[in-house]
C-alpha cells in the first residue's frame, strides 16, 4: 500500500515545492515496516541533481497510507557545498591581518605551563613569584613538541637547505658574518639573517641555507692582458704616421 501511494507522495511534494518544481518519479525505497520513501526529481535550476523525498507510512490495521515527511535532499550527482571545516582547521599562515585575533586552545600541544605544580600549592606560588622576578612571568611557554614542530616547518620551508636559492648559493649561512644564531636548542640549527640585501633579511634561516649575498663573496677580478693604463684603444688617437714632404717648386 505504501509503495503504491505515488500520487499521494507527488501531491505532498507539489504542495511543499510549488507548481512546476517537482519532476519525474525516480522510484521508492522501503525504510522500515510499513514505511516507504518516494523520490521525485527537483526541477529547479538552483538544485541540479537534487530530489524530493516523500516518506509515507501506514499505521497498524489502517487501510490508507499517510504522508510522514517531505524533504529536499541531494542525489548522487547533486551539486553540494563542501564539507564544513572548523575555522581552527581552515586558518593558514598569512591569514592573520590587522585587528584579527587567533586564540589558542587550553590543550594546545605547542604550549606547556610556565610553572610547575598545581595552582593551589605553595610551590606553584613560589615559582610564579620567581618567574616574575627573573623577567619571565609567562603563564605558558613553548613545549618540546612545539619547538620541534617549528624547527621542522622552518627547515622544510623557503629558508631551509632545499630552496632553489640555497642550492645555487656559493656558501652556507653557517659561515656568513651576517648570521646571528638563535639562543637555546634552536640555536644549534637556526639563526637570523641581518643582511639587508639578502632575500632572507630578518628571517630565521637554517645554517645550511644560503644566498648570493654571503659575506665572503668576492667580486670576480677580470684577467688583465695588458698593464694597467695601457689598454688598447678601439680608435687609435695616440699613434702617428710618417709622411714624406714634397716642397712645391716655384712657377708652378
Amino acid at each position: 500500500m505504501c509503495a503504491g501511494a505515488v500520487e499521494l507522495a507527488r501531491a505532498a511534494a507539489c504542495e511543499v515545492a510549488g507548481d512546476g518544481e517537482v519532476g519525474s518519479y525516480l522510484g521508492c525505497e522501503a525504510e522500515g515496516e510499513r514505511v516507504v520513501t518516494h523520490y521525485f526529481g527537483a526541477d529547479h535550476r538552483g538544485y541540479v541533481g537534487w530530489r524530493w523525498a516523500v516518506s509515507v507510512a501506514r499505521a497498524a490495521r489502517a487501510k490508507v497510507a499517510t504522508v510522514d515527511e517531505v524533504v529536499l535532499i541531494p542525489g548522487p550527482e547533486a551539486i553540494t557545498a563542501p564539507a564544513w571545516v572548523p575555522w581552527s582547521q581552515r586558518v593558514r599562515a598569512g591569514d592573520l591581518g590587522p585587528g584579527d585575533l587567533l586564540p589558542t586552545t587550553p590543550d594546545d600541544f605547542r604550549l606547556v605551563p610556565g610553572y610547575l605544580g598545581p595552582d593551589d600549592t605553595e610551590a606553584a606560588d613560589s615559582l610564579r613569584v620567581l618567574n616574575q622576578e627573573v623577567g619571565l612571568g609567562r603563564v605558558r611557554v613553548l613545549s618540546v613538541e612545539g619547538r620541534d614542530d617549528a624547527a621542522e616547518r622552518w627547515y622544510a620551508g623557503p629558508h631551509g637547505p632545499d630552496d632553489p636559492i640555497a642550492q645555487a648559493a656559493p656558501a652556507a649561512c653557517s659561515t656568513c658574518a651576517f648570521l646571528v644564531p638563535l639562543s637555546g636548542p634552536l640555536g644549534t640549527v637556526f639563526g637570523v639573517c641581518t643582511n639587508e640585501f639578502s632575500p632572507s633579511d630578518g628571517q630565521v634561516v637554517a645554517f645550511d641555507h644560503g644566498c648570493g649575498a654571503h659575506s665572503e663573496v668576492q667580486a670576480p677580478t677580470p684577467a688583465a692582458s695588458e698593464p694597467a693604463g695601457m689598454a688598447s684603444h678601439v680608435l687609435d688617437t695616440l699613434g702617428y704616421d710618417d709622411l714624406e714632404f714634397q716642397p712645391r717648386r716655384s712657377g708652378r
